[in-house]
């Protein structure tokens, strides 16, 4: 048997036993944010993801699998109440009326039944609010796409789940062959016996002892450090201040001088890239390949300002840095925001690649990245409005989330591509890149009032990933070996697929 498929398995096991904990009863501070946000719809928080199916997948099969993932996630399976008089965030309470049958739907293609319908369907959830009188996801098998093949289109809000806790579901939800795999015996959904008043005081006292906890940790080594070196403390002290500045500070101005309208419109578009690619790129810059993502948005987001007649020296990203921990349970958000600018006119590829790099990894070690919620808690406490105009001004959305290496199926159909399309929240475009056995399947979900020309936009893009792309075939070249690149797709050109 093949190791990665007997591996499976075990990757299940191991998720049941280790993250299978206690769900937290009420909203983060994180979640809290996105959630006000909300009172503005142009920074409404749903994530969409498209699995392309070879075949049709067992209805009774698929039913019984989307049951297994609202027990793995009990938040599948919650509302959201709100707490009297604001004493607390919201809380997930289940829904006693919660019905499998309307989360889970079909649906036929229309002619012509191919790519472009099934993102115009995406497009379209992802410009729909939830019924908050249910729990925040649907699923749509969308069946007859191009004779045999079906996509299962996901909708769900982000409260539930970031992209690496996506895929975290799926590992522990998805099958490793076709005949399906065992995931033991899913938990049975708890019933919600707290009452409003007891649940508000428990959360005042859980947040109040973990402040305490933390702080009577924290203080004897701090006041060692002091002791031992103050000068030291003091600038550290400084150090941190000054990054919770630059976490929180408010955004005035947009860097780009085209895409500066905010609306309600969004397209979607599709583009693939050979995961072997990106990598040969990232090793001949002695970058990662994250950078190498970010590097081909940069310049394909250049060439679209090229065409608009237009220049520009740096663009402002929204990135999400994960701070998921192996102890943090399924579902959820573990993720902080930040907000940079990366540079744009730097004109050679390899240049740009690396002062990308430099630019990211300055926010990575940036000292108030733990203290992403204690930031969350404060921003939630100021007008909605002023925050609203502040991420509005923030040019794109850039996520990386890693994926399956191995093939994945779900109800005997197996998953071919499995596109995302997060959230623009107030940017003019967000990028999703996810990759899966060997490709980056990048989901491309543009605001039409920013960008009213998004197959042009997607065809900037894709030069720009065929850019970096080359990169790495050049340097293969030139070091006399041949590339993954250079070995599966001579003449590799990222082709979209747009709605």
């Amino acid at each position: 048997m093949d190791t990665a498929e007997s591996a499976g398995p075990a990757i299940v096991r191991s998720i049941f036993a280790a993250r299978l904990s206690p769900q937290h009863t009420h909203m983060s501070q994180s979640d809290l944010f996105s959630w006000n946000m909300e009172r503005d719809p142009v920074l409404r928080s749903t994530i969409v993801s498209v699995l392309v199916l070879d075949t049709e997948p067992n209805p009774d099969h698929l039913l019984r699998t989307m049951d297994l993932g609202t027990r793995i996630v009990p938040r599948l399976r919650h509302l959201l109440v709100a707490a009297p008089l604001g004493l607390a965030p919201p809380r997930w309470a289940p829904d006693p009326d919660f019905d499998l049958s309307w989360h889970v739907r079909r649906s036929v293609l229309p002619e012509p039944a191919d790519m472009s319908a099934v993102l115009e369907f995406a497009r379209t959830e992802a410009m729909t609010g939830f019924d908050q009188a249910r729990p925040l996801w649907r699923a749509t098998l969308l069946s007859g796409l191009d004779g045999t093949r079906c996509a299962l289109v996901l909708t769900v809000h982000h409260s539930l789940t970031d992209g690496i806790g996506g895929i975290q579901i799926a590992t522990a939800l998805l099958d490793f062959d076709r005949m399906g795999t065992d995931h033991g015996r899913p938990p049975e959904p708890r019933a919600d016996s707290a009452s409003a008043l007891r649940d508000i005081m428990a959360w005042n006292l859980a947040v109040g002892s973990e402040l305490v906890v933390s702080g009577v940790r924290s203080t004897p080594p701090t006041v060692r450090r002091a002791l031992r070196d103050p000068v030291r403390a003091v600038r550290d002290g400084v150090a941190l201040a000054s990054s919770l500045v630059r976490l929180a500070r408010p955004i005035t101005t947009t860097l780009s001088p085209v895409m500066t309208r905010r609306g309600l419109g969004r397209r979607v578009s599709v583009l693939d890239v050979p995961l072997e690619g990106l990598r040969d790129t990232a090793r001949a810059t002695g970058c990662t390949l994250n950078d190498a993502f970010l590097t081909a948005v940069v310049i394909g987001l250049r060439t679209y300002h090229i065409r608009h007649g237009a220049t520009l020296d740096q663009l402002r990203v929204t990135m999400p840095i994960s701070l998921r921990t192996p102890d943090d349970p399924l579902g959820g958000n573990r993720i902080t925001l930040a907000r940079f600018a990366l540079p744009a006119g730097i004109a050679a590829t390899a240049d740009l690649m690396r002062a990308v790099d430099t630019a990211v990894s300055g926010w990575r070690r940036e000292p108030a990245i733990p203290l992403s919620g204690l930031v969350a808690a404060a921003l939630n406490r100021l007008p909605v409005r002023l925050l609203t105009e502040m991420l509005k001004h923030v040019d794109f959305v850039a996520s990386n989330v890693p994926g399956s290496p191995v093939p994945l199926y779900i109800a005997g159909a197996r998953i071919d591509r499995m596109y995302s399309f997060g959230p623009t929240i107030g940017t003019a475009v967000n990028v999703t890149l996810t990759s899966h056995v060997g490709t980056c399947n990048i989901g491309i979900n543009a605001d039409t009032a920013a960008v009213p020309d998004a197959e042009t936009l997607t065809e900037c893009l894709a030069e720009g990933f065929a850019t970096v792309l080359r990169l790495g075939s050049e340097h293969a070249s030139q070091s006399g070996g041949a590339s993954a690149l250079e070995t599966s797709r001579p003449s590799y050109k990222p082709r979209p697929t747009s709605v």
